[in-house]
């Protein structure tokens, strides 16, 4: 199959978004945890997180033109604070639920099962099903003028993994940890990893 960008253009607007989001191919599928100043929660689905640098470290958020209400921006603007929890299969569905647009005034934790936990210094909240929990601060953002999105830069404030997840030289096994990866929009996948290489120099 051949496709030009004049035939993908021709396509309605869901298959062709169906689509192109999965060109990329696996992402990590996360939660982003916010509340505003008057401790209103909202849960949403990601899986355009990016890593920015590691020293210091910081993740950026792809985030979808501000068009309609984005209440994870909206909140993470108003605090400063946001959180990144990994999806595990146990809770793919709740995950994914988590993407329907609720009323500002409902909150995707309780309408999807989720228990919010906090850290002091950090008003966002936590995903406690979550075994990889990230609390980030705001940094900056930019806005990608081609498509209207925004990329928001956070800084990693904590990082909440089991015990045993991380190696001496830092190295974590993601597969142990079963993170769920995402394709396109309503796809999940479990990860396996092929071989961990070292090094390459010439």
């Amino acid at each position: 199959m051949l496709l030009t960008h004049d035939d993908v253009m021709t396509w309605e607007r869901v298959p062709r978004s169906t689509l192109l989001n999965a060109l990329s191919g696996y992402k990590s599928a996360v939660l982003v945890g916010t509340a505003n100043a008057q401790g209103q929660t909202n849960l949403a689905v990601f899986n355009q997180v990016v890593h920015i640098g590691a020293n210091p470290p910081y993740l950026a958020l792809v985030m979808r033109p501000t068009t309609v209400p984005r209440h994870t921006y909206d909140y993470l603007k108003e605090t400063g604070h946001w959180t990144i929890n990994h999806v595990h299969p146990e809770f793919v569905q709740a995950a994914h639920q988590t993407s329907a647009s609720y009323p500002d005034t409902v909150s995707e934790f309780d309408a999807c099962g989720f228990t919010p936990e906090y850290r002091p210094g950090i008003p966002a909240p936590f995903v406690a099903e979550s075994r990889v929990r990230l609390g980030l601060a705001y940094e900056e953002e930019y806005l990608i003028k081609a498509s209207g999105v925004l990329l928001i830069v956070g800084k990693v404030l904590e990082l909440h993994l089991p015990d045993d997840a991380v190696a001496a030289d830092g190295f974590i096994n993601l597969e142990s940890l079963e993170l769920v990866a995402s394709g396109g929009l309503d796809a999940y996948y479990e990860g396996r990893m092929l071989v961990r290489l070292p090094y390459a120099r010439v």
